[in-house]
């Protein structure tokens, strides 16, 4: 009974090209299924910080929290599917469970739920906080889940016989998940930077969180449409409980048993089979060398994942001007599934059969290695080109230190003197540089002594000099004391007219800014924006201006400004912060070097957990690897909240330097490996009398070994490597 229900579970269908009809299904289900998860977290971020209203650190702590708890849960999604549903069902219902994570963060984003007032701001930002954590809590669990599931079912879809198709399987699964993430990281900031809404018109989270959910509802269904094609390999009982039941009673046994008169076991897991059978404890000997061997590789998964925010970061300080397109700097994530969709079939076809017709035998875990070592270098670029954006970075003030520069709004030049500095600015005019100061300073002006200047320790701040009844005075101004985010440009009036002043840029307003006052900053993109100027009668001025990215300027509206034609030429302008000088394309060797990495590296371990697992632990073990993602962004965590080294270049060696340390020990370890099949050595089990069992196993051990050359002349080499027994690292 059991044979016959083993063999319907392993139907052969229909195949093209050597591959199943059903892997299609499964392929497809994946690129919709990363495209709503890279679509939606491709936003996340700016959502949490311009509509939740949280500030930078609370939005990243909770971004790569969620991101953790994503490589967390695979572990339930492996233990629900090898325990008690089944991978087929365990991925239908966990992606029910997606679908309404997505559809909540969606709804969460309508501003307009709460907007009683009809302002465009929600009166009750705890009805959308919580939507959006339950939403977020929901898309975890079934992105999580399903995780382990996905790919292991889809290595359940080949026969013994399909080896190579098998690991040519991994690679184009991979190319779809980052298929997915490329088109959803371009298209979602489109889709959010529409307009929408029922009172007010915002940035559209609602469609930018929508388009995803669409997304996972169709992955859900074409994976359906596939399921009178799948084989579907049933659940074998809870293995988990059982494997930790097992591993306990072996230390338990052995501890009770550690007197030297009790003879020594091959292995510690040997001490439970008083109790356990066998095969359970072979299989356990099996995830635990595999598992054992992951323990360094989270490294890799914490280098990797800061392409999303210190990759982030380090391009805006970056010139994005390619010429013919302008690249903004979040958009230079894309750099990496582009070139996975480049090198993936590159590396299969051409670098893989170069490197065996070299008669080296480049093993998954030499290939591991390698990508290991290839991000270690990666941050090296990093750290290099971090080297030359430094020298054209602004010098702001330390938690020690003021920053003060100076404005003149008297129609005549005036002399001054602040602290030691003297200088001399004309009238309308603004100085360029910023004076730092360490301790209150006397401010002169015209040889009057005016006041004494006490700024608060670590700020940036603009003083502004004004004449009222031929008394001048001082008029102190906050300035941003940081690059502007994401490479926009921070722009501010001082209205010097008049009158009240109301200013737009595109949808953004301004505001009314009274005579003699400094409006608020607004991140304006690279390119040529127009402003609208208009007095209290309406009068409208249009003013023009060509940005980069990165800076930072104050334009002064003087006395003597006109509406009407050629109005721009009585604005002035002074620079806070330099644009960006040092082109963007300098990050494309260390984008290279990662994803090179992230291809010998990821396809390479997907396939390695499957090959390596016990037929009944593959998810189980595919969750294993998924978990050393979630340790790699708890690394990140722990690193962004303790870290205390103020150059950014010395914390990107750093990491690196720890990544090769891994790596050392990684190498060394996977010396020491040996290659199995599980299929193998769980036949010996079923087939054979249970005192043979022991006996037959080293035997077809030694039997793998002596035959491994042979093997090798007669086997395709890239088969080889999947099938290789006992080759040592």
């Amino acid at each position: 009974m059991a044979d016959k229900e083993k063999k319907k579970s392993q139907k052969r269908s229909a195949t093209v090209f050597g591959y199943p009809v059903s892997i299609f299904f499964i392929v497809v289900n994946e690129f919709c299924e990363r495209f709503s998860y890279y679509g939606m977290r491709a936003i996340l971020v700016l959502y949490f910080k311009n509509f939740l209203r949280w500030d930078e650190n609370l939005s990243t702590t909770i971004y790569h929290t969620f991101a953790a708890f994503c490589y967390l849960t695979p572990i339930l999604g492996a233990i629900i599917a090898d325990s008690w549903l089944g991978k087929f069902k365990t991925i239908i219902y966990l992606s029910i469970v997606y679908a309404v994570g997505q559809v909540t963060l969606a709804v969460s984003s309508i501003h307009d739920i709460t907007d009683g007032n009809k302002d465009g701001e929600p009166d009750t930002m705890a009805v959308h906080i919580a939507l959006s954590m339950v939403g977020l809590l929901l898309i975890a669990l079934g992105t999580g889940g399903i995780k382990p599931c996905v790919a292991a079912f889809g290595g359940d879809q080949f026969k013994e016989d399909q080896e190579k198709q098998r690991g040519s399987f991994f690679s184009i699964f991979y190319l779809s998940i980052n298929a997915g993430s490329l088109l959803s990281t371009i298209i979602t900031p489109i889709l959010k930077a529409q307009t929408c809404g029922i009172h007010t018109q915002q940035d559209c989270y609602p469609l930018a969180f929508g388009v995803p959910a669409a997304l996972m509802v169709v992955a859900l269904i074409v994976f359906i449409l596939g399921s009178g094609m799948y084989n579907k390999t049933a659940p074998s009982g809870n293995i988990l409980v059982k494997v930790c039941k097992c591993i306990f009673f072996a230390v338990k046994n052995r501890f009770q048993h550690r007197s030297s008169k009790y003879p020594k076991r091959e292995h510690w897991m040997d001490w439970a089979e008083e109790k356990y059978d066998k095969l359970l404890i072979a299989q356990v000997k099996m995830v635990l060398k595999v598992l054992f061997l992951y323990i360094p590789l989270p490294m890799f998964w914490a280098l990797f994942e800061q392409q999303g925010s210190r990759w982030t970061f380090q391009a805006t300080t970056m010139d994005g001007n390619f010429g013919l397109i302008v690249i903004q700097p979040e958009h230079m994530q894309t750099v990496n599934p582009i070139l996975i969709l480049i090198m993936v079939p590159v590396v299969d076809i051409i670098v893989y059969p170069l490197i065996a017709k070299c008669k080296i035998n480049f093993t998954p875990l030499r290939k591991i290695t390698v990508g290991m070592f290839l991000a270690a270098l990666a941050f090296v670029a990093a750290a290099l080109v971090q080297l030359q954006i430094d020298p054209t970075l602004p010098s702001f003030p330390s938690s020690t230190e003021q920053q003060a520069k100076f404005i003149n709004m008297v129609n005549r030049s005036i002399n001054i003197v602040a602290g030691n500095n003297n200088f001399t600015l004309k009238a309308f005019e603004g100085g360029q540089d910023y004076f730092t100061y360490t301790q209150p300073f006397d401010l002169t002006i015209d040889s009057v002594s005016n006041e004494a200047i006490n700024l608060t320790a670590g700020t940036r701040n603009t003083i502004v000099i004004v004449e009222e009844e031929s008394f001048m005075s001082s008029i102190r101004f906050n300035d941003i004391a940081k690059k502007p985010d994401k490479g926009a440009n921070a722009i501010r009036f001082f209205n010097g007219f008049r009158s009240t002043l109301n200013i737009k840029v595109g949808q953004q307003e301004y505001g009314n800014i009274t005579a003699n006052n400094m409006s608020i900053y607004v991140n304006v993109s690279q390119g040529m924006p127009e402003f609208i100027i208009k007095n209290i009668d309406g009068n409208p001025c249009i003013f023009s201006r060509n940005f980069s990215f990165g800076s930072s300027y104050t334009f002064i509206i003087p006395p003597v400004f006109a509406f009407g034609e050629n109005c721009e030429q009585h604005i002035k302008e002074v620079e806070d912060i330099k644009p960006n000088t040092f082109h963007m394309a300098w990050q494309i060797p260390q984008y290279f070097l990662m994803t090179s990495g992230e291809v010998v590296f990821s396809v390479t371990g997907l396939e390695f957990s499957y090959s390596q697992a016990p037929s009944n632990m593959k998810a189980v073990l595919q969750a294993g690897w998924l978990l050393s993602v979630a340790v790699g962004n708890i690394i990140v965590l722990i690193v962004a909240g303790v870290a205390t080294i103020p150059a950014q270049w010395a914390e990107y060696i750093l990491f690196a330097s720890l990544l090769v340390f891994v790596c050392i020990i990684f190498a060394i370890m996977a010396y020491f490996y040996t290659y199995i099949d599980p299929a193998s050595i769980e036949a010996l089990f079923v087939n054979l009398e249970p005192e043979d069992k022991n006996k037959n196993l080293e035997m077809t051990k030694t039997d793998m070994v002596e035959n491994h050359n042979e093997k090798r002349k007669i086997s395709d080499t890239r088969s080889n490597e999947d099938k290789s027994l006992q080759t040592n690292f």
